[in-house]
């Protein structure tokens, strides 16, 4: 090292070097060979790093190869929504139902937050760059997206079946199954028992030929009915195909009228839970229904009892079941049943808890008084009821809509923003409170509920005027106490009429205007017919022609009821046509539509109808039938007396 002093000293002398090269030399000077050393290496590891770096963090792409690139191929994808010939059949795109884990919060959009979260994922993707992307199976290929906690209008009971075994198939795959069918054993469940026991064979056959898993050991399956009371029809879980079967067939019908669907649930954890751990195996609960349930607890306590366990314990349910009514709690099941005295009897019968499809009732279930309003109050919601929804949403499996008679269907993509809210019931009643005009709408809602709406009497029989008089007399008595009942349901509406435009969902805001709208639509007809009776009642008009003997009420495009009455004709007007403009292809837009197909004021129409002879021959009192046709009427009464005392409890 010695040399290098010795030369450094030869390549110029101290007195010949600039001030401070000499400063840096005197250092060198001073310095150990060792040291010396050490800055010479560090200096060649710096040139050869910068050196290599541009070529590995900044790559050359050779884009002049002699390779030639090829043109990437614009692919249009489409989803495929048309249904298998083996599976889902008739299957319409499903409508997404928010589960209380992705359920909009408090005070914002649900849409706008939805938005938000889809452009986070885009913007901010996590990516893992180091990790392998595993081939997926061809099952996993051949699954529809990810339908978990939605309503799938599956195409009947034959499709939803033929979803669930799908479920079943693609659960097979990564482990041992056992899915636990819970049967509703009402009267009302006849003919869809009786055609699922049709399919089941041919259901468990399939999934025995899955030529890659052996199913004899890794499906077994449990089957519980439940009623008022719950039977477990299997104590132990089978693969046999005729157990099941047969299992299936000793279900006999509850005439309680009571589906204590939890009491189901849990009795089925007790008995087959042990049996799962046991066997290691995914545990899939399959509901099959055309009610709510009964037993979902005060403010729905029982319900998120077996929500948490479920999910807590990874049970996915699926539900076969029907729709709910559009806001509201009663609908309507088709049953065949038998009387006492043996007579066949089949109908429809409007008692069944189906409904409401949220939480609580978010619209006013008012009649139509003039527009076609038939089977309007069985009209569909598109989901099913909240209490098995929820259930679904929560354990991540799916509400297949096996019955949807309702004459009006909804386009699923629409609907699909109007999705009801699934959050527990308590945190449901907690942002009622964060906006009064949500709070006055479910106020409303439940006078609704509680108190009947008449229908008024739009024709009147005038062959003298002492009849007609009469006849208006009995008409104005249900009106002064809708009167009374309409203004109150107009006070709470208003309530919360300031805080309208804070509500943070199109489905709020679709139901409160339409409640509005309709409420004063009614209340300006009510007023009008009252007007008009009075009138007429204390000065009849005269028939222009011979023949007439009857005065119909049609309505009219007159409001003749005073200037407040006019304000709300305007206001209606203003509410119910913001609704048509702003939810079209909903069932809100088509009630409101319904509400507006006729004007909302009054007019005298004379008409004729024939009048058979009367007692006393003034009009007065009832006709009188030849006594052939007043036999025929009196059997009639009595067939009708028997069939609506022998109507089952559903």
């Amino acid at each position: 090292m010695s040399t290098i002093h010795a030369n450094s000293a030869t390549s110029a002398s101290p007195e010949t070097l600039p001030e401070e090269n000499s400063v840096v030399w005197s250092i060198f000077d001073a310095m150990p060979a060792w040291g010396v050393s050490l800055l010479v290496h560090i200096g060649i590891i710096i040139i050869v790093a910068m050196i290599s770096l541009p070529e590995i963090v900044l790559p050359e792409f050779n884009l002049t190869s002699t390779v030639e690139m090829e043109e990437i191929a614009q692919v249009e994808y489409v989803l495929d929504t048309e249904p298998s010939e083996s599976l889902g059949t008739k299957s319409d795109l499903n409508i997404a139902s928010p589960s209380a884990a992705v359920a909009q919060n408090r005070g914002l959009d649900n849409h706008r937050e939805e938005i938000q979260q889809i452009e986070s994922s885009v913007v901010n993707p996590k990516i893992q760059l180091n990790e392998t992307v595993s081939t997926p199976s061809e099952a996993e290929m051949l699954e529809n997206i990810d339908l978990t906690g939605t309503t799938e209008h599956a195409g009947g009971t034959d499709g939803a079946v033929d979803r669930i075994t799908l479920e079943i198939a693609n659960s097979l795959r990564q482990r041992k199954t056992l899915p636990v069918w819970l049967m509703d054993e009402s009267i009302s469940l006849e003919s869809r028992r009786e055609k699922i026991i049709e399919r089941f064979e041919n259901v468990y056959r399939q999934l025995g030929l899955m030529d890659d898993i052996d199913t004899k050991d890794a499906l077994k399956t449990g089957i519980v009915g439940y009623g008022k009371d719950v039977h477990v029809l299997l104590d132990e879980p089978s693969s046999d195909i005729a157990e099941l079967s047969k299992a299936i067939k000793t279900i006999k019908s509850d005439t309680s009228g009571v589906e204590n669907v939890f009491a189901g649930i849990n009795q089925a954890m007790k008995v087959y839970g042990p049996v799962r751990k046991k066997m290691r195996a995914n545990m899939i609960l399959i509901i099959v229904t055309d009610e709510r349930g009964d037993d979902f607890g005060e403010n729905y306590t029982v319900l998120e009892e077996v929500v948490k366990r479920l999910s807590r314990d990874g049970v996915r349910v699926f539900c076969i079941g029907n729709t709910s009514p559009f806001g509201r709690q009663k609908g309507f099941v088709h049953v065949k049943w038998k009387g006492e005295d043996g007579t066949d009897y089949e109908d429809d019968i409007g008692d069944a808890d189906q409904g409401p499809e949220s939480p609580l009732p978010e619209g006013l279930q008012l009649p139509f008084w003039t527009a076609d309003s038939q089977g309007l109050e069985r009209m569909s919601s598109g989901y099913g009821p909240y209490t098995l929804s929820r259930l679904c949403a929560e354990t991540g499996g799916i509400f297949f809509v096996a019955d949807d008679t309702s004459r009006k269907q909804w386009d699923p993509q629409i609907m699909r923003q109007y999705a009801p809210d699934y959050r527990p019931g308590a945190e449901y009643r907690r942002q009622l409170q964060g906006n009064l005009a949500k709070q006055s709408l479910i106020a409303a809602a439940q006078l609704a509920v509680t108190e009947p709406v008449p229908i008024p009497q739009r024709t009147f029989q005038a062959n003298n005027d002492n009849v007609l008089r009469e006849q208006i007399t009995e008409a104005q008595k249900p009106l002064a106490v809708l009167d009374y009942f309409l203004e109150r349901v107009h006070t709470a509406l208003e309530a919360g009429e300031k805080h309208r435009d804070k509500l943070d969902s199109d489905r709020w805001r679709a139901s409160y205007d339409l409640a509005m709208g309709r409420v004063l639509a009614m209340r300006v007809r009510a007023f009008g017919y009252n007007a008009v009776l009075a009138e007429m009642k204390s000065n009849p008009k005269r028939f222009e022609k011979a023949d007439s003997n009857q005065w119909k009420l049609e309505p009219s495009e007159a409001i003749d009821a005073g200037a407040n009455v006019r304000r709300m004709h305007d206001k209606a007007l203003e509410y119910l046509h913001r609704v048509i403009n702003e939810h079209p292809g909903t069932p809100w837009e088509f009630l409101a539509t319904m509400e507006l197909n006729e004007p909302l004021g009054w007019e005298w129409k004379e008409g004729h109808i024939e009048i058979t002879a009367m007692n006393g021959g003034d009009g007065r009192r009832g006709p009188q039938f030849a006594p052939e046709e007043e036999a025929r009427r009196r059997q009639a009464q009595e067939m009708q007396r028997k069939k609506e005392a022998s109507k089952p409890k559903i």
